[in-house]
């Protein structure tokens, strides 16, 4: 079984990430969608938030995926330890990374050298960001709903409101 592990904050998660999430749940045979405990970052939704909201959205997708041989099993969980050490305890051979600029290249190939000297059998593999999600990220996403922006054409609709209430 070809497991892959998509880790990221998900503060919140957004239509980009759902984007990375269906096209790499084709490329192995699960999918483990890992949210990241990462306090340094200071995210505005806590990690047993964070994980709800990536749950909800992936119990649709894997609604929609359910009598489809394309897309593989997709799972939600959180870790809170170095990404090579959980893909090595959930058996995965591969990390799922999006793209959406030269700036996101620069700082994933420094990251795919180190975890390539962790544990070389563990391949990464980028996916780049489709023409309509390039630009939006969670950080821009929480700035606009602090400035009273919309918001709904980058997150789920249960984000939105989510991030609203987090700035009411």
């Amino acid at each position: 079984m070809r497991i892959g592990v998509y880790p990221g904050t998900f503060d919140p998660i957004t239509n980009g990430h759902l984007d990375i999430i269906r096209r790499g749940s084709k490329q192995v045979d699960k999918l483990i969608v890992a949210v990241a405990r990462n306090a340094g970052k200071g995210p505005l939704f806590s990690l047993d938030e964070r994980v709800e909201m990536v749950q909800d959205e992936i119990d649709k997708l894997n609604a929609a995926f359910k009598d489809d041989d394309v897309h593989g099993e997709i799972v939600v969980t959180s870790f809170g330890n170095l990404l090579m050490h959980f893909v090595e305890q959930n058996g995965a051979s591969t990390i799922i990374r999006g793209l959406r600029a030269v700036s996101d290249f620069e700082y994933e190939f420094q990251m795919v050298g180190m975890n390539a000297r962790l544990n070389a059998d563990v391949e990464t593999v980028f996916l780049m960001a489709s023409d309509r999600n390039q630009f939006i990220s969670s950080r821009l996403v929480k700035e606009i709903a602090n400035m009273g922006g919309a918001i709904d054409q980058f997150v789920p609709q249960r984000v939105v409101t989510r991030v609203e209430d987090k700035f009411q």
